[in-house]
């Protein structure tokens, strides 16, 4: 490639961690606290992303050791390609992006219903009804203008997109901070009952959201050739930012848990930012703490288009999308048709109404869990097939690490599967999966059969 087609190199540390965390805190730690507590009770609740936490953070350390060894934009479609060859690499890639096109798809619609908090009425000009949701264009309205800044701000470049993610990711945590430390004073220890509930049932169903929460530290290796940092830190940068996700996760829900009650969990709508303003004795707090939330639905929103386009960047640098997708913008350096396809799906979502989404969204994280086992696979196999790879940060000296990174994925992806307490629902969810790898099969049978490195490299020097 190029110089003229290269990306560049402008992401600091700062500008990694923030995008990272950012992307893992999103919108949910705002509307779904509440579910998550009354599902598991508030210890269990906690243990569960406890939980979660523990096999994200397996699952980045593979993700820091193959970021480093092999730092192409793309990530996991590298590694699963260097251990598995083209096919894997094509189903890694397919599986990440359904879970990035969801999160985008979810923020899109996340925006107007956030709205609707602080302005009850503001819903006008009604348009059409989808699954027994009215959807107005006002409403529609809101979500298309944020996306299209969103949207705008990546195409332009990358720098500009870290320093939104800075400031957001900044606001988002200090309105975060105000509750924790607000409940560790205001709320009181009784509230936390029932510590437990709902059984093994309840701990898997808020075990099951865990990944889809966490998503996000696997923007990191998407950027590789954007990053101006040492390789050995970029590892422990990934790491930093998932410790941080986790612990954050946790807090908020203690916070939670200490400022309601189960009764007033089971009838609020927002229950963080309900709790917020119980904590501070005023319903201004609640409104502070929503623009925390908008923050959050904006962090998470650009760092997953930031991610998205540069999995389809790398799919299509590889024959395996359309080469359209694979072309950088002159000038900002940026995949720019990547970014303006996922900028147009986020744009239209808001027509479809809310509930259609929240299907999409539980698809993709059963696709996020399969590609979090490929890529622990990969690591494995690396590990014994090019052990002489330079890896200037490394998981450990053994494989346990990529091991256990694989068994409790695939213990996630069980929880998805019929049968179990927290499985996909019939028929939307599954239909949303299978229409997604639908599509992917057509894609799939379109990979191009290529000659393999080695055997280039053998005919060149036969050649010289």
């Amino acid at each position: 490639m190029s110089k003229n087609n290269d990306f560049s190199r402008v992401l600091s540390r700062a500008d990694v961690i923030v995008l990272a965390f950012g992307a893992m805190i999103g919108w949910g730690w705002v509307v779904l606290s509440g579910e998550w507590i009354t599902k598991a009770g508030s210890l269990g609740a906690m243990f569960a992303f406890l939980v979660g936490g523990i096999m994200v953070t397996f699952v980045g350390l593979v993700y820091s050791e193959l970021t480093t060894a092999l730092p192409k934009t793309g990530g996991a479609h590298h590694f699963a390609q260097e251990a598995f060859g083209r096919k894997a690499a094509f189903v890694v890639s397919w599986s990440i992006l359904l879970g990035y096109v969801s999160v985008v798809a979810f923020e899109a619609v996340a925006l107007p219903t956030v709205i609707e908090y602080i302005f009850p009425n503001y819903q006008v000009g009604y348009m059409w009804t989808i699954a027994g949701w009215d959807v107005y264009f006002s409403w529609v309205a809101v979500g298309m203008v944020g996306s299209i800044i969103v949207t705008w701000i990546n195409f332009i470049g990358v720098k500009q997109a870290a320093v939104l993610q800075l400031v957001l990711t900044l606001l988002l945590a200090i309105v975060g901070l105000f509750l924790i430390f607000g409940s560790a004073f205001g709320g009181e220890v009784k509230n936390m009952n029932p510590l437990f509930s709902g059984g093994i049932a309840g701990l898997m169903g808020v075990m099951i959201m865990t990944p889809f929460m966490f998503v996000g530290f696997d923007v990191i290796p998407q950027m590789a050739e954007e990053m101006n940092i040492p390789k050995k830190t970029v590892g422990r940068v990934l790491l930093l930012s998932v410790a941080l996700a986790v612990l954050w996760y946790i807090f908020i829900i203690l916070g939670v848990s200490l400022s309601l009650s189960d009764g007033q969990l089971k009838v609020s709508s927002l229950p963080t930012a309900d709790a917020m303003g119980a904590v501070f004795g005023s319903p201004v707090f609640s409104k502070i703490l929503i623009l925390g939330g908008i923050a959050g639905i904006l962090t998470s929103w650009n760092a997953f288009i930031i991610g998205g386009s540069r999995v389809m960047y790398a799919m299509a640098q590889d024959g395996m999308l359309p080469g359209w997708f694979g072309k950088l913008h002159p000038k900002y350096k940026t995949p720019k048709n990547a970014i303006l396809v996922i900028g147009l799906l986020a744009t239209v979502c808001p027509l479809l109404g809310r509930p259609a989404l929240v299907w999409l969204v539980d698809a993709g994280g059963l696709s996020i869990v399969i590609a979090y086992f490929i890529v622990s696979a990969s690591f494995v196999v690396l590990r014994k097939t090019q052990p002489n790879l330079p890896r200037p940060f490394q998981a450990g000296k053994s494989n346990i690490v990529g091991i256990l990174a694989s068994i409790l994925s695939i213990g996630f992806i069980v929880l998805y599967m019929p049968g179990m307490p927290a499985s996909l629902v019939w028929p939307y969810e599954w239909i949303m999966f299978g229409a997604w790898w639908i599509a992917g099969l057509y894609f799939f049978m379109k990979i191009p059969k290529v000659k393999s490195i080695q055997t280039i490299t053998t005919e060149q020097t036969f050649k010289e």
